[in-house]
């Protein structure tokens, strides 16, 4: 159940619906866009699951409840106008029907696709787990968890040197270095103790003030 207050004035269009866009609550990626009316949004909220309403089916559908991938909501944001929502939700599986992870999978001018700026930390620990899971050779990520933990709490400590003494020496480029260098480091010390970016992300904000 997602907490909630009073539930503003929102316009609907003629039919009575009002366009929903879901947004990975972890990771800011736009999984999809679909229509709620009163009833669904209701469902929604009351249940913590997406509910939206099926324009060619003409009823109300649970996303997940063929396919098993729920969307767990986090919460549900209007715009200034009211005539739109923004769903952010936990995803369960791959949030498009053709099992990409998102439905806005493809580029209308063709170009590559490539993960926006906001999804790198979370795009490189799940690479960083894969290499944990996979252990290839020839990895540097596999070979620091061949070593151990004493290793990479000494890589963690030497990274974190470096950027101190870039800092100190005042060369930008040189701070953006050694910071990467130090995020992912702390990535391969999250995974060996296994624990999610995400329960960093919630601590974070809890201290948000």
């Amino acid at each position: 159940m997602v907490e909630q207050t009073s539930i503003p004035e929102l316009t609907f269009d003629a039919q009575g619906l009002i366009p929903a866009i879901v947004q990975d609550w972890e990771t800011g990626e736009v999984l999809m866009m679909a229509f709620m009316n009163a009833e669904s949004l209701r469902r929604t909220l009351e249940s913590g699951r997406t509910w939206f309403w099926s324009r060619s089916r003409q009823k109300l559908w649970n996303k997940g409840e063929t396919s098993g991938h729920f969307q767990f909501v986090k919460s549900v944001r209007y715009d200034c106008d009211l005539d739109c929502l923004l769903v952010m939700a936990r995803q369960h599986g791959p949030a498009c029907h053709t099992n990409e992870h998102t439905c806005f999978h493809r580029s209308i001018d063709g170009a590559l696709l490539k993960p926006a700026v906001f999804e790198s930390l979370s795009r490189l620990y799940d690479l960083i787990n894969e290499r944990k899971r996979l252990m290839p050779p020839g990895s540097y990520t596999t070979s620091l968890f061949e070593k151990g933990t004493d290793t990479i709490l000494k890589k963690v400590g030497e990274e974190s040197s470096e950027l101190i003494v870039a800092a100190k020496g005042g060369d930008r480029e040189e701070v953006v270095y050694e910071a990467a260098d130090l995020l992912y480091h702390v990535g391969v010390l999250l995974a060996k103790a296994e624990v999610p970016l995400t329960d960093v992300y919630e601590e974070l904000l809890k201290r948000w003030k």
